[in-house]
């Protein structure tokens, strides 16, 4: 999403460019991607929302754009960790041919890889205590190496000066990069989802009490909305979108023997192509999945970053690239500012975002959306209309009167609308047809 040509790529067939790297066979029918009984304990783990509906201190939805199956994900876990002060959240773009597969296990599998690795260093550094931001911890020494080389965070001098001030959530920290590193180390393993071609960004937050700790892959993005010394709201980016038109990005690739280039006809979209053959074209530098890059620069390390939450700030939005395509950071917070209810804000953004794609882009199909609303301020739901009744573990549906959808009875459908082409063309892809261009002896020009 966000970054395709097309919503029609496919794994390489024999004979293409891609065909010839070295591969694992896999599977990729929704069937086997799933094990429902499996994974039905988790989906009902109370707290846990991964539907369109909303809490008392969040308000989730995701509406299928025209290019197909949907490939967001979204989720918001309360009372994470078993802690009622910590929450998780994130959002999730799938891309390529099993994107959305691929999304579904890192919004199920990563916050629980998260959860074992805090646990862990905490218990390591403070003698079993419970998980808390509060605590410092250790590191297993088989992640010394990983964390030491990790050049690809390019964090500010000032971010860097913060963890350091900030010593007792180095551990939070630490627990990112290994999470999003195991993560994308079963992905590569996994024997029912083809991530060779697919893959998926993630923007992830855990607030506990006053803190914040976000990690970042991909062009998801995350932005909070805070008021300044006049009272007026403003819209404050807490990630960068890792692209590859960024220089520290688009070097990295480049050492890696990646290629990095725009197209003519979209010179303001940079992509990462393979050495020697013009696919696949992914535009973001970092990503879950996509292992026919994973050698040649594109990476699975998040950008890890804290914020201290002060009296002035209201509500984080977390949103795939769909919502930030056509929509400011300040006419998002204003859009879920404006909402007379909490309950309906991200519903309210999706709406707004469409509405935007059809009057800026009419000739192209309008991506899928997915946002989450955090709100820092909860207790005072009560000034903004929002509807406060069961507020208990799961989701609730929109008091607009609209029904939640199941992921069972969206994928009923997605044989007959996957990669269809509707209403024009994308405006913008993740990745290239594969295969895009014949093989070519000499492609150095590609790489300038």
């Amino acid at each position: 999403m966000g970054s395709c040509l097309s919503g029609e790529s496919r794994s390489p067939r024999a004979g293409s460019p891609l065909g010839g790297l070295k591969r694992k066979k896999r599977l990729g029918s929704r069937n086997s991607s799933f094990d429902y009984g499996r994974d039905d304990q988790l989906h009902r783990t109370p707290g846990r929302m991964f539907v369109n509906g909303s809490s008392d201190r969040a308000s989730l939805f995701t509406q299928q754009g025209k290019k197909g199956t949907n490939q967001d994900a979204m989720l918001v876990w309360e009372n994470f960790c078993l802690r009622n002060d910590t929450i998780f959240c994130g959002v999730f773009d799938g891309h390529g041919p099993y994107g959305h597969l691929v999304a579904r296990r890192v919004r199920d599998s990563l916050p629980l890889k998260l959860n074992e690795h805090w646990g862990a260093s905490v218990k390591i550094g403070d003698g079993h205590k419970e998980p808390s931001l509060n605590n410092s911890s250790g590191v297993c020494s088989e992640d010394t190496p990983f964390l030491a080389s990790n050049n690809e965070a390019r964090a500010s001098a000032d971010e860097e000066n913060e963890w350091r001030t900030e010593e007792p959530l180095h551990g939070l920290k630490e627990s990112f990069l290994r999470a999003y590193k195991v993560m994308d180390r079963e992905l590569r393993s996994h024997t029912n989802i083809d991530c060779f071609c697919s893959g998926t960004t993630a923007v992830t937050l855990v607030k506990q009490g006053r803190d914040l700790v976000i990690g970042n892959v991909g062009d998801s993005r995350a932005v909070l909305a805070t008021r300044d010394e006049n009272n007026y709201l403003s819209a404050v980016q807490l990630t960068v979108d890792l692209k590859p038109s960024l220089p520290g990005e688009a070097e990295r690739i480049r050492k890696c023997k990646g290629r990095v280039f725009a197209l003519q006809d979209e010179p303001e979209v940079a992509r990462v192509w393979l050495p020697n053959y013009d696919s696949p074209g992914l535009a973001m530098a970092r990503a879950f999945g996509d292992f026919c890059l994973k050698d040649f620069g594109l990476i699975s390390v998040p950008e890890v970053s804290y914020r201290r939450i002060t009296n002035r700030d209201e509500f984080i939005v977390l949103a795939t690239d769909g919502i930030w395509d056509v929509l400011s950071n300040k006419e998002v917070v204003d859009i879920v500012d404006s909402c007379a209810a909490r309950a309906n804000a991200a519903r309210s953004l999706v709406e707004s975002a469409v509405q935007a794609w059809r009057c800026k882009y009419p000739t192209s199909k309008v991506d899928d959306c997915a946002v989450v609303c955090l709100f820092l301020d909860p207790n005072e739901s009560e000034n903004s209309g929002r509807d406060n009744s069961s507020s208990g573990g799961g989701a609730r549906p929109n008091r607009s009167g609209h029904e939640e959808v199941s992921e069972a009875e969206e994928e009923c459908s997605e044989d007959d609308h996957r990669w269809s082409a509707l209403e024009g063309v994308s405006r913008v892809n993740t990745l290239m047809d594969l295969p895009t261009f014949k093989p070519q002896k000499d492609d150095g020009h590609a790489g300038k």
